[in-house]
């Protein structure tokens, strides 16, 4: 049982001023295998304090110290790289292999580029008569989700600390514990007291307490839309930035040109990343009417090769949902699928033959899907695929727009001519060639619903920074 019941505040672990305890569950055995305590706005308090305390000293560290440090945090978490790894497997279900390779890893890349990037980055220069001058905003607020529980933790620490600033972050509690080793971690690395800071606790309290707090100056937040939304609300009295990024339903545009049976299995898996729990997954493909029959067999033979169980297992390929509330949510737009007429083509309702427990879902495709069912405009987050048809480029590119989200799109063809010309239509923030793969330099982050500002990589740096203009002075 991990039991970690305190908070990492002002460089040491403390103790909640109101204990109130939740039980960490494993979600492949439906078993307890932790506990945290839930803070309150007293323990937001408590944390906004040491970080505003602390911001004036860090904010005129030197960019030397910051490397420094940021190099220290790079090596400790390469050290214990494999028990971040078993940790989010044991909080959220992530089958091991993709632990170590992508979750893990992925999380270590964010580090890893602020401190490339922190290396040459301009925080001031000449521009017409003056100067201008970026300089860091100050405490801000990190809420972070549950499917990418330490990358996304990552992607807003690493800029924050590159920049100058101090942070106060809660972790989803849903799956927390990977972010408490980070602590430990950033603590080893001999950051200074009070620079980050952590509070564990739900979305109504300290989730509302941090967006809404009069000491923090910005928040970066990572979830739902409707969270989104009522986080950005809450800031607004304070009148902070607001950086988020929230749902998506990204499609995958396969044209007639593309080898229409490895472009269709490839989009399969990809949507199947992380159990289907991944905000920019390909959840709607869109495949030529031409080639329907083409594409429900591709995918069919694609599910049939996926290996679901144990997480712990380093063949499992989709391990399970993570926590029963996904789970029932996800059992629900299946049954809304196969209610509205779509084709079921592979899986379906309940869980997979021979998995008697645990959060885990048949991975399901539905073809026929119409643009108006649930489950072609619902983000399902779960192992889900809808494919749709269409008879033109144009009805595609409209297709594919059809949606209030626009963080990701995907475009197959053997053509990179045209399919460039259809990347350039489609509203979303980042589009993805051939199956392209991950860059932690490119900016992250949607249009319309999906959220706003950037993160990864020197865009990330710009959500951390404030513009000063400096009129007058002799350089």
């Amino acid at each position: 049982m991990y039991d970690r019941t305190s908070f990492y505040i002002a460089g040491t672990w403390v103790a909640p001023i109101a204990p109130r305890s939740l039980a960490i569950e494993n979600p492949a055995t439906e078993e307890a295998i932790g506990r945290i305590s839930l803070g309150t706005k007293a323990d937001v308090d408590k944390a906004v304090a040491a970080a505003r305390r602390a911001f004036p000293a860090f904010s005129e560290t030197s960019r030397e110290q910051r490397l420094a440090w940021l190099a220290a945090i790079i090596e400790g978490f390469r050290g214990r790289l494999p028990e971040l790894a078993r940790m989010m497997t044991a909080e959220m279900g992530a089958p091991i292999t993709f632990s170590t390779e992508r979750q893990a890893t992925v999380a270590l890349f964010h580090f890893e580029e602020a401190h490339r990037v922190l290396q040459s980055f301009e925080f001031e220069w000449a521009e017409g008569v003056g100067r201008v001058r970026r300089e860091p905003i100050g405490v801000c607020g990190l809420i972070t989700p549950w499917n990418w529980p330490l990358n996304q933790v990552a992607s807003k620490v690493a800029p924050a600390l590159a920049t100058g600033c101090t942070v106060v972050l809660k972790p989803s509690e849903i799956a927390p514990l990977s972010a408490m080793l980070l602590a430990e971690i950033i603590h080893e690395a001999g950051v200074p007291a009070g620079v980050f800071n952590l509070v564990n606790g739900d979305g109504p309290e300290v989730g509302e307490a941090i967006a809404a707090h009069p000491g923090i100056d910005m928040i970066s937040f990572t979830g739902s839309t409707q969270a989104g939304i009522r986080v950005a609300k809450l800031a607004a009295d304070s009148v902070k930035r607001v950086a988020q990024e929230l749902g998506g339903k990204s499609a995958n545009i396969i044209l007639g040109d593309a080898d229409m049976p490895a472009a269709v299995g490839a989009g399969v898996h990809a949507c199947f990343t992380n159990a289907g729990q991944n905000c920019q997954s390909p959840t709607r493909m869109l495949v030529p009417h031409a080639h329907m029959d083409t594409a429900r067999s591709a995918a069919r033979a694609a599910v049939a090769a996926i290996r679901v169980g144990d997480p712990t297992d380093p063949s499992t390929g989709l391990g399970p949902l993570v926590s029963r509330a996904q789970y029932d949510k996800v059992q629900d737009l299946i049954q809304a699928g196969i209610d509205e007429g779509a084709t079921l083509v592979a899986g379906g309702t309940g869980r997979p033959d021979g998995l008697n427990r645990g959060y885990y879902v048949r991975p399901t495709v539905f073809a026929d899907v119409l643009p108006d069912m649930r489950i072609s405009r619902e983000e399902i987050f779960g192992p889900v695929l809808s494919i749709l048809s269409y008879q033109t480029e144009d009805e595609a590119v409209e297709l594919a727009n059809d949606t209030p989200f626009g963080l990701a799109g995907f475009v197959q063809s053997s053509d990179p001519v045209r399919a460039r010309r259809i990347a350039n239509r489609l509203r979303a923030g980042r589009v993805y060639y051939n199956g392209a793969g991950f860059d932690r330099s490119l900016p992250f982050g949607g249009y319309k619903q999906s959220g706003n500002g950037r993160e990864f990589g020197r865009f990330g740096f710009e959500e951390y920074l404030e513009t000063k203009a400096l009129l007058g002075f002799p350089e």
